[in-house]
């Protein structure tokens, strides 16, 4: 079983490198063609002559021709080498974004949490009670979860929780003048952002699980558990439940990429200090080797979430083969 599973994800990272090779050319041509000049942006204001210019836009090598750019990127790409950011002289991307990457995986987390203890949950009640108030009050809920917008949600929740109420704070990681180990004040500080970041996954899962508990609810197996005076809890989770599961955990493809992209509007929002703004900053200011670094460790991401996803998918149902 385990040369099974290392077999099966050395094909994954095999298969994944087409993919992985276009994201790579789609962010280098986006960056470099992509109007504006970032060493005319980094000089704006300053006392510099156009030689001057020239030289430093000859030490990061934009001044050679496209093709030429496009081999040395993808060269310094596979050995993992980013040179350095254009508006930070002498800090590597790579140095800057790992400093800001766990905050911004913590917050991923912390909003796949809420996704599944609060979405798998409403789910299973949902169609427990189908037609019932309680369903339709789920189902309305998990269809305006789908509908607002996160910004607009983040903006009522700073109003509601932090201006009004004064329950949580609005911004930031940790509050000035605070031990960098207070769990506590951590906690309140991502409580928040955390929570409108899983908005949208708690209406997908609570919809997805609730039509997946009422199809599987119908099957010959359940109804044979249930006509052998089992309980309803028993059938309900060990028979329906994990059978249920299965298209839940093929929507966790891509979730840990699809977090971490989703949260730069979260990010913004409650002044995150996270991978994401940071690469947007990064973006607007033509800083090209901070936001292909960006990009690329996101693609990684990428590909490791949707590995885990099918090693998860084979570990809950024992049919599935890594193939």
């Amino acid at each position: 079983m385990q040369s099974g599973t290392q077999a099966f994800i050395v094909r994954r990272l095999i298969q994944a490198i087409p993919t992985l090779l276009g994201i790579f050319t789609l962010t280098f041509l986006i960056s470099r063609l992509a109007p504006g000049d970032p060493i005319r942006l980094v000089t704006f204001g300053l006392d510099i002559t156009g030689a001057e210019i020239e030289a430093i836009r000859e030490n990061y090598g934009l001044n050679r021709p496209l093709h030429e750019q496009y081999v040395k990127f993808m060269w310094d790409t596979l050995r993992l080498d980013f040179g350095y950011s254009i508006i930070y002289p002498g800090q590597t991307p790579t140095s800057m974004l790992m400093a800001r990457l766990p905050n911004t995986l913590m917050l991923a987390v912390a909003a796949l949490m809420w996704q599944l203890l609060l979405g798998v949950p409403l789910g299973i009640i949902a169609a427990l009670n189908r037609g019932k108030i309680v369903d339709q009050v789920i189902r309305f809920s998990a269809t305006v979860g789908h509908a607002v917008p996160d910004f607009w949600m983040g903006l009522i929740f700073i109003i509601l929780f932090a201006v009004t109420l004064g329950w949580m704070p609005s911004q930031g990681v940790l509050t000035i003048g605070k031990d960098q180990w207070d769990i506590v004040d951590r906690a309140q500080h991502i409580v928040m952002p955390s929570l409108v970041l899983a908005f949208t996954g708690i209406a997908l899962y609570a919809r997805l699980l609730r039509t997946e508990m009422l199809e599987v609810l119908r099957q010959d197996y359940v109804r044979t558990a249930q006509s052998k005076g089992l309980t309803e809890k028993i059938v309900v989770v060990r028979h329906a439940l994990r059978n249920a599961l299965l298209p839940v955990v093929t929507s966790l493809g891509g979730i840990l990429a699809g977090l971490i992209s989703g949260a730069l509007i979260i990010e913004q929002v409650f002044t995150w200090p996270g991978l994401g703004q940071f690469t947007f900053q990064a973006a607007v200011a033509k800083d090209y080797p901070v936001v292909q670094a960006g990009v690329i460790i996101s693609s990684l991401l990428l590909v490791i979430s949707y590995i885990l996803r099918d090693l998860t998918y084979a570990f809950i149902d024992p049919r599935i083969s890594h193939r």
